[in-house]
């Protein structure tokens, strides 16, 4: 199966998704974060890097969608052994919030997003969305807390307001999603890293959606 974790920058995603990883032996496809040619100048200096980051995240992100069909296919022909992955992010966002985002900024030019969307659109003919996608939705402050922690410099440069707006259009594309099971899961409350009873309160909500979904396909 796929399960795909989503969320802002620094609601906890890649955290929740190992932690998964560890409980149910998934497979764990990490966003293209770490080595990212293009991260730190695009923090320094959007209007120049914004094209080129969503380019090299959204072919990232079809290489995993590559990946997940892959995986299908051989789970197809295997049913006995099924492989799980958990993916930290989705190519959904790309193009929904982030590109979006750029672009209603005036970070990204026009015709640049109009290339980017159609690149995007013509991935999506391939695209299979999650069997179930889990939305961390945290607002600013737990933001904040999360990125101070994780100590990442160029981080440290994003504005208030550029969470802000994407927050905004995190909660229009969840309001909007009709693709697949979507479990949202308010984070600001929650700390699963150091608490078990909140971990183990996020898996009993995930092993209801995943037991809902195997009966409704029998």
């Amino acid at each position: 199966m796929h399960i795909a974790i989503t969320g802002n920058i620094g609601a906890g995603k890649t955290t929740l998704a190992e932690m998964l990883a560890a409980r149910y032996g998934w497979e764990v496809l990490y966003e293209a974060v770490e080595g990212n040619p293009y991260l730190a100048d695009f923090y320094a200096d959007m209007p120049r890097w914004a094209f080129n980051l969503q380019i090299y995240f959204l072919n990232s992100r079809f290489a995993q969608v590559k990946t997940i069909m892959a995986i299908r296919e051989a789970n197809r022909d295997n049913p006995r052994q099924v492989h799980t992955v958990v993916q930290d992010r989705t190519i959904y966002e790309d193009a929904a919030i982030f590109a979006r985002n750029l672009y209603q900024s005036d970070q990204m030019a026009e015709r640049d997003y109009q290339t980017y969307l159609n690149l995007f659109d013509n991935m999506m003919s391939l695209v299979q969305p999650p069997d179930l996608m889990i939305y961390l939705r945290a607002d600013l402050p737990k933001l904040r807390e999360q990125i101070q922690k994780r100590g990442r410099s160029f981080e440290q440069r994003i504005s208030d307001e550029y969470l802000l707006s994407l927050n905004q259009l995190y909660d229009q594309f969840v309001d909007t999603y009709e693709q697949g099971d979507l479990l949202i899961l308010d984070v600001n409350t929650l700390d699963y890293a150091e608490h078990p009873a909140d971990f183990a309160e996020i898996t009993r909500q995930i092993d209801q959606r995943l037991a809902s979904r195997s009966l409704s396909s029998r």
